[in-house]
Parts: structure tokens; sequence; C-alpha cells
């Protein structure tokens, strides 16, 4: 008997510009958690989650998040 598919995770991409000036492009996100009264703003709990993660490997001090949106949102 063929095996079911499994399941395919989806994210979506954003673009994240801290307070410092730096920019850091394509952070996963994932997709079910977006959307609904909230939009977009799950995605920043999750970067900023993911930062901290980041920092605490590197023993550098986690960056404030400036502005976030989605990878390829206005460009033309």
């Amino acid at each position: 008997m063929a095996k079911k598919p499994a399941a395919r995770a989806e994210f979506v991409l954003f673009d994240v510009i801290y307070e410092d000036g730096s920019q850091r492009s394509n952070r996963r996100v994932p997709a079910n958690i977006l959307g609904g009264l909230d939009a977009d703003e799950p995605a920043r709990t999750i970067i900023e989650e993911q930062d901290r993660d980041i920092a605490a490997k590197s023993g550098q001090p986690p960056l404030r998040i400036k502005t976030l949106k989605r990878a390829g949102a206005g460009k033309k």
C-alpha cells in the first residue's frame, strides 16, 4: 500500500529591520500562525524568540526589532 504524503509545513518569509539599522532578510515564520485579527503580529513574537535563541548561542544581546514586513512586499 502506498504511503500518504507527509504534511508539508508552509512558511512565510519576513524582512526584519532592527533599531540599530541592521537588516535580516527571509526570516521564516510558520504560515499557520498568521492571519486572523492579529494579521502578521504573531510573526514578531516568533522572530523575537528566534533572535533570543541566536543571541544565547552567540553570546551577544538580542537586537530590538524596529520594523517587520513580508519579504517581497512592495517590490515591483
